[in-house]
């Protein structure tokens, strides 16, 4: 597991290129963290990133990003979790996970987490998983590009963070 501290008065952005696990905790009061993490799994395979979001300080916030895309007979699965000890009101922690499904072979989960110990908090978190709705697609074609190519450009857009 790969960790990451945020001490007191500290800003980090952090990319997460590779799946696997990460933990991200904010120590410090007034710590803040961005991550975010854009993932494609095609052919066979089995990808999995989970990321624990652990608030231990009080006046802490975090904003987190994941996007994957599963192609073929891939399987991904977006896991994160928000984890807000006791005494650390005064925070402020979103996640977020997207996922597109390109066939009808591939599988994918997003799993959002929560657990909170204590008042005085903003947090939520959202998770989908989708394809590309067709309408999209179409109207991309009605421009003259072909549907390999729409697919790609909705994906490249999609992916970006």
């Amino acid at each position: 597991m790969k960790t990451y501290q945020i001490k007191k008065d500290q800003h980090q952005e952090i990319i997460l290129k590779k799946p696997g696990k990460y933990l991200i905790e904010l120590v410090g009061e007034g710590s803040s963290v961005d991550i975010k993490g854009a993932f494609q799994s095609s052919k066979s395979e089995q990808m999995t990133l989970e990321v624990i979001i652990h608030h231990r300080a009080p006046h802490t916030v975090a904003n987190t990003l994941l996007k994957g895309v599963a192609r073929d007979n891939s399987y991904l699965r977006l896991k994160g979790k928000i984890l807000i000890d006791e005494d650390c009101g005064d925070t402020q922690s979103f996640l977020t996970e997207r996922i597109l499904i390109l066939s009808e072979n591939a599988k994918a989960e997003a799993v959002p987490d929560l657990e909170i110990k204590t008042d005085d908090v903003k947090c939520s978190h959202a998770a989908s998983v989708s394809n590309i709705p067709k309408k999209h697609l179409f109207y991309l074609q009605t421009r003259g590009i072909e549907i390999k190519k729409a697919e790609e450009m909705i994906v490249e857009g999609f992916l970006t963070i």
